[in-house]
């Protein structure tokens, strides 16, 4: 298994902020607690269909030292779709 971030591009409350994905969602939450980052973070069904964290760009810099392989947006789109939750059910 696998966690991925994006480019941190998203401009928000004077930070940038990116995208924490993984392949599984026990992996994800694993990930992010080892992180620092704090649970109201996540996004996730029934809010959004694909598992996620929006972590800031300092954030991101962290969890690529920590082993998230770094990805491109239309690599974090294929993932975004490989994981989405359809109609907003829980996937483990």
């Amino acid at each position: 298994m696998a966690v991925y971030v994006d480019a941190a591009i998203w401009k928000w409350a004077g930070h940038r902020w990116c995208h924490l994905m993984a392949d599984d969602t026990d992996e994800l939450h694993r990930f992010a607690a080892e992180l620092g980052v704090k649970h109201s973070s996540y996004q996730g069904p029934p809010k959004t269909s694909a598992p996620h964290y929006d972590i800031t760009g300092f954030e991101r810099d962290r969890a690529v030292r920590l082993g998230a392989i770094e990805c491109s947006r239309e690599e974090i789109v294929a993932i975004f779709r490989r994981v989405r939750v359809p109609n907003g059910k829980g996937r483990s």
